[in-house]
């Protein structure tokens, strides 16, 4: 299953992409696959051909995982008739 992540990185602005499995505690570098930047341009330190990057944890202050369409779409609203 991947996920779709947001890798807050020290003092530069967010990268979104797209990782397999999630890190674990002992884990040094994270796979990164489809880096763009938030509004979907490209990183512009990054090569524009870039498809996958490793980037080490200790460069991260967290990392947010996004819900997937799948599960927005099993959730059950309420609706006034």
């Amino acid at each position: 299953m991947t996920y779709t992540v947001i890798l807050h990185i020290l003092n530069a602005d967010p990268v979104v992409g797209e990782i397999d499995e999630l890190p674990n505690p002992s884990d040094s570098m994270i796979v990164l696959s489809n880096p763009r930047m938030r509004d979907g341009k490209d990183v512009p330190y990054l090569a524009e051909n870039a498809i996958t990057i490793l980037w080490p944890v200790d460069k991260l202050n967290f990392i947010e995982v996004l819900t997937g369409k799948e599960e927005e779409e099993e959730i059950i609203s309420f609706v006034r008739e």
